[in-house]
């Protein structure tokens, strides 16, 4: 199908089966519930057309394909991060604030972050978010193209904590104990001579499981200060 958005005059607003008419919030709505549920293999035309209660064709009225539908369930995640956030003040509080939003947006979609997080909407929750973080950097002092470049590099750290954290998150429990268990155990177990390094420090290695999120959100806000300062 083509790319771009399905043109207004071909979402005919017919009831499905079970009498409920069709919107693409509602579309989104349900997508969003099944992937919550099932993981990204839900998002068939086929499966959201039996959630729904009406034939498959029916979504291709609302969005070009699944693809389509994916960009619009992220645009649908940075809504809700950004709903109400107008920072003003300190421009590195905003940044803090916003990361926050952004990350936990995404921790409430862990199954669906990886595959959302690294994409484009071209929508428009997604252009007001953009907008807010390069009017941020713009604040604190950059030139155009730095604003830009600096934005770009904290979306993508914020990003990629979320989708990372998100996809472990997502992991079946006894997959994501194993894995949190091995700094414990199999690290604890490695030989010294072998691994002098993680000997040295094998008392803080559990430290590993934990998110490095907010460390390494200081540490990118910390450095944008004193850029910000030359």
């Amino acid at each position: 199908m083509a790319a771009g958005r399905v043109p207004v005059e071909r979402r005919r607003r017919r009831p499905t089966k079970a009498g409920t008419v069709l919107t693409e919030e509602l579309i989104v709505d349900c997508a969003l519930r099944l992937a919550g549920e099932h993981g990204a293999e839900a998002l068939s035309v086929r499966r959201l057309g039996a959630a729904l209660g009406c034939d498959p064709s029916a979504l291709y009225r609302y969005f070009h394909d699944t693809d389509d539908l994916l960009l619009a369930l992220a645009d649908r995640i940075i809504g809700e991060t950004m709903d109400g956030f107008a920072p003003e003040g300190d421009w590195l509080a905003g940044l803090r604030e916003m990361a926050h939003r952004v990350y936990g947006g995404y921790s409430r979609h862990p199954k669906i972050a990886a595959l959302a997080a690294y994409r484009v909407t071209r929508r428009p929750h997604e252009f007001r978010a953009v907008e807010i973080g390069i009017g941020l950097m713009l604040r604190g002092g950059f030139d155009q193209a730095a604003a830009v470049r600096h934005y770009a590099a904290f979306i993508d750290t914020v990003l990629g904590h979320a989708a990372l954290d998100a996809a472990h998150a997502a992991l079946a429990p006894e997959r994501r104990g194993a894995d949190t268990r091995a700094w414990a155990e199999a690290y604890q177990a490695l030989p010294a001579d072998t691994y002098p390094q993680l000997a040295q420090v094998r008392g803080e290695l559990p430290l590993m499981a934990v998110s490095s999120f907010e460390t390494a959100l200081e540490l990118f806000l910390s450095a944008l200060e004193v850029r910000a300062g030359r």
